[in-house]
């Protein structure tokens, strides 16, 4: 999943095919348009059967388009873990390729330019066989290959190019990819056809295997990476990690202007913390061609001057989080579509387990937990604009999925009850509740930091609620924002006490599992360990019978939820809001966004 800082998370580590598919349009996927706000083009988006179709029509030729991103890009590597956020992807795939790409009603489709097919065609190994589309071309001419998939699952699997040792904290040295999952289970990638056929055979089954080489996170060309650090062309199967690794280190450092791509737009320029534009690619093959002579995406991170850019024709598109102003605002600008939804995004509050007092003693984050009232944060945030919003019970799936089972309100953890949060308290011999907390040893309670990211009034309003309701507990809590660029560095860092941000997930749960939750993955940011949750999601992964795989996932959410490591707070609305005179935009609510198709994008013919 990403983790994204000023409108939704976007979560971090993410998933695919053989998965538990989510239901399309269901009501907590976006409902009926009497229930969720629309308008315009974009209102039959949340009807039944339509997530995928609405807002089509045909194109003409010209136009420039620009969309808003949120934050700056600081980092271009999308797969590695200080890369991995919303707006990086966002401006990625637009450019670089993906086997399976999340639709708006959460299920995944073949990309039928890259690949022509991609099919499971042994159990025992799992074998995986992709048919790479013969017109498939970087830009500079070079052809797709299996040696672009050898590198990208080299460079992921954990072992072959191996994370940066702690001590280089400058992580000069080795691949930190956001995760693992899948890559760290593949024995062989080999090639054959000229290198347009890739066999994967994988040494253990792998659940979401359409998760792989895709679902938001693109091939890089293998071929520059050989050439900077001198492998041979065409050997990504024999690099060292020194030559994966100076890779991996040019594709952090600089923007798809620098290298070759293979998407309907090239980049033409990037200017940090402004802008990148893009332009039709004249040596794209796809199927689809852009009609757009022109595409911007636009830096802005203050997300009340977002309207305003699209009253005065500044930009054509926003997608920020929703806040009741925000939506009012937009509602009023004439010529202007929107639509309110639910997808893949959840909101929640994460606890730093690196902090002494918070990763010994379980009690304490229990009553912490049982002490906020999520009720009381939903009614003076997204139920303003959202009033059929609901407490989220699942650290893996979201209402609709089918796998969804609500573990936490049983619990009391967000029901606000004090009474019950003071005797977990009292129960493990903490004193001074209600009045200065400290331990049953007699070390003073916080006071602990809540960060939230600069700019973001929910967010800042849920830690003011946190902050009144831990009050009652006697701990005393400091609200300390974060920069909008800076959410991957603190999470990294952990340079916290305790966070709200939202996961954007994709549609792969177990592998999204495999980042979030297990020991040392790539998400787990708070440093949650326990062997139990590790072996069931291990499990899960490893299965291909979906309902297997979901009851392991559940099984081993009762746990975490037990642990009180994160608290899930709700399912986050998603708002999009496009000029009625381009179409073919929609509300993608899972990892990859709005953008998963701007080749289609364009000036209403």
């Amino acid at each position: 999943m990403r983790a994204q800082p000023s409108a939704l998370t976007r979560g971090l580590a993410l998933a695919a095919g053989l998965v538990l598919a989510l239901a399309a349009c269901s009501s907590s996927g976006g409902g009926g348009s009497s229930d969720k706000g629309s308008s315009a083009g974009l209102s039959s988006c949340n009807t039944q059967g339509k997530a995928n179709t609405c807002n089509s029509a045909a194109t003409k030729s010209g136009g420039t388009f620009t969309y808003v991103l949120e934050k700056n890009i600081q980092q271009w590597n999308v797969q590695d873990t200080n890369g991995n956020t919303f707006e990086n992807a966002e401006a990625l795939e637009v450019v670089l390729p993906q086997v399976f790409v999340p639709l708006p009603d959460f299920t995944v489709a073949l990309n039928k330019d890259l690949v022509t097919s991609a099919t499971q065609t042994g159990t025992s190994p799992q074998t995986l066989v992709y048919k790479i589309n013969p017109k498939a071309v970087w830009n500079d001419g070079t052809p797709v290959t299996a040696d672009d998939f050898v590198y990208y699952w080299r460079t992921n699997d954990g072992k072959d190019c191996p994370p940066p040792p702690a001590s280089d904290s400058t992580q000069t040295k080795g691949c930190l990819p956001q995760s693992t999952a899948g890559y760290d289970r593949i024995k062989s990638v080999t090639g054959s056809d000229g290198g347009r056929t890739v066999t994967v055979v994988m040494a253990k089954p792998f659940s979401d295997w359409k998760q792989l080489f895709g679902a938001g996170y693109p091939l890089y060309p293998a071929h520059i990476a050989e050439k900077l650090s001198g492998a041979k062309a065409g050997d990504a199967a024999h690099m060292t990690a020194a030559q994966m690794t100076q890779g991996w280190q040019y594709f952090q450092k600089n923007p798809p202007t620098k290298y070759p791509t293979a998407g309907p737009y090239k980049m033409t320029q990037w200017v940090d913390n402004d802008h990148a534009t893009f332009e039709p690619d004249p040596k794209w093959w796809g199927a689809t061609k852009p009609s757009l002579q022109r595409l911007i995406f636009k830096v802005i991170s203050d997300a009340t001057q977002e309207p305003i850019a699209l009253r005065n024709n500044e930009v054509q598109a926003i997608y920020p989080q929703p806040e009741v102003d925000l939506v009012n605002q937009v509602k009023s600008i004439p010529n202007v579509t929107y639509n309110i939804g639910n997808g893949l995004q959840w909101e929640h509050f994460d606890l730093n387990l690196h902090n002494p007092v918070l990763g010994k003693y379980t009690a304490l984050r229990q009553a912490m937990f049982t002490a906020i009232s999520i009720k009381d944060i939903m009614s003076k945030t997204v139920a303003q604009f959202d009033p059929s919003v609901k407490q989220l019970g699942n650290h893996n799936y979201v209402p609709g999925q089918a796998g969804y089972q609500d573990l936490v309100t049983a619990t009391g953890q967000g029901s606000g009850d004090l009474t019950k949060a003071k005797k977990y308290l009292t129960d493990a011999r903490f004193t001074g509740v209600g009045t200065a907390l400290k331990t049953p040893d007699g070390q003073a309670v916080g006071p602990f930091n809540c960060r939230y990211t600069t700019g973001n009034q929910i967010r800042q309003s849920e830690c003011q609620i946190l902050q009144s309701d831990l009050a009652n507990l006697g701990v005393k809590v400091t609200i300390k924002p974060i920069g909008a660029a800076d959410l991957g560095t603190v999470l990294a860092g952990h340079q916290y006490d305790i966070i709200v941000f939202a996961w954007v997930a994709s549609p792969f749960p177990t592998a999204n599992a495999q980042q979030n939750w297990v020991t040392g993955g790539g998400g787990n940011y708070g440093g949650y360990s326990d062997k139990q949750v590790d072996s069931l999601i291990a499990q899960a992964v490893g299965t291909t019978d979906q309902s297997k795989a979901a009851a392991l996932l559940n099984q081993a959410d009762k746990i975490m939820v037990d642990a009180a490591y994160v608290l899930p707070l709700y399912q986050k609305p998603t708002f999009l809001a496009v000029q009625t005179r381009f179409v073919n935009m929609r509300n993608n609510s899972t990892n990859v966004g709005p953008p998963y198709n701007t080749a289609e994008w364009g000036l209403k013919k």
